[in-house]
């Protein structure tokens, strides 16, 4: 197939043109490079445009022919959505609109759309499905959930296929192939667990341990970032087979708490990983984990990076040895945070 990749320059985004291409896929990657990086894009030609650009992304779609798209390209960090809503709507929201829209003219008929966990909310169970209520506490989740909505409403319009595959925490690394997780400013807690062990920037904060959980700290769902890109794939196929729009849970289907983390990724690098306790933030719900069950049952997806030493290990192999393109390289000195 040939496939076009928005936010293909990005850390998921990156992976998933890897697998494609390794696949025999024929790969187009689109990106603003706002946050992504032209050193990860390593398979196939770049198309350098912004999504909220409509003209000029109509343009460079022009005379070109895909079979799909797959969307990454968004902005994601929770708490700058809060303090920053409108360019979060922005982004997400026009950004999407103006794709699906240049797809429509250019008769593209099928999205692979990367949504997330966040538009669930507060969660109301220990494992989450596609049917828990969906009541978003920050504009990414509304973002996405709005994208969603688009997509759902152009089934009906326009007979647009599309899957909707929300993330619980993707994590690891393709070191091997020069990609991982290269954000200037990182939130996420496996890739800053492991700056601290390399003793780059301030120290790791865990944020409360006094939750109702078995160690007191919060408890996620971790998914390997290959695994993810094999799940892409597969959504591939599965739109050959069903018309509408789709929806999936995507997750590991265990949770690890923080000091699950914190401790696996001592033994992985082999020394001690400091940190300190600060007082809880709002919005973090003590336990986040995944059901896949959908995913099993109908795309045939079933992660195989189910241990979470193997996970954080491919993560240190690129966090220890990164590229000079790598933010983290550069050692930028952001606030290190544990969610």
């Amino acid at each position: 197939m040939n496939v076009l990749i928005c936010g293909g320059a990005g850390y998921i985004g990156s992976h998933m043109a890897q697998y494609l291409a390794e696949a025999g896929h024929v790969v187009t990657v689109l990106d603003n490079l706002s946050t992504g990086h032209h050193e990860a894009v390593r398979w196939g030609e770049l198309l350098e445009v912004n999504l909220l650009d409509a003209e000029g992304l109509e343009r460079v779609l022009q005379g070109r022919r895909f079979d799909a798209v797959m969307h990454f390209a968004a902005r994601s960090l929770v708490g700058e959505s809060v303090s920053h809503p409108y360019s979060y709507y922005s982004n997400n929201v026009t950004g999407t609109l103006n794709l699906l829209e240049a797809m429509r003219r250019a008769d593209v008929e099928r999205i692979v759309f990367s949504s997330t966990a966040a538009i669930f909310g507060n969660p109301q169970s220990d494992v989450i499905d596609e049917a828990h209520p969906k009541a978003p506490i920050n504009p990414y989740g509304a973002s996405k959930l709005m994208a969603e909505r688009f997509l759902a409403d152009a089934a009906q319009a326009y007979g647009l296929r599309s899957v909707a595959l929300r993330y619980f925490n993707a994590a690891g690394a393709l070191p091997g192939h020069g990609i991982g997780e290269a954000h200037a400013c990182e939130t996420h807690l496996i890739p800053n667990v492991l700056r601290a062990a390399l003793g780059q920037g301030p120290s790791l904060k865990i944020f409360g341990n006094d939750y109702d959980t078995a160690d007191g700290t919060c408890v996620r769902d971790y998914v390997h970032v290959q695994d993810l890109a094999r799940a892409h794939a597969l959504a591939l196929e599965f739109m050959d087979r069903n018309e509408g729009a789709h929806t999936f849970n995507l997750g590991n289907g265990q949770g690890f708490s923080v000091h699950d983390v914190i401790a696996t990724a001592a033994s992985v690098a082999g020394v001690a990983i400091p940190y300190e306790v600060a007082p809880r933030r709002a919005g973090d719900p003590a336990r986040l984990v995944a059901s896949s069950a959908k995913a099993r049952e109908q795309l045939g997806w079933q992660p195989r990076w189910t241990e979470l030493a193997p996970i954080i290990e491919s993560a240190w192999h690129w966090h220890r040895d990164q590229p000079s393109w790598s933010p983290h390289h550069r050692q930028t000195g952001h606030p290190t945070q544990a969610a």
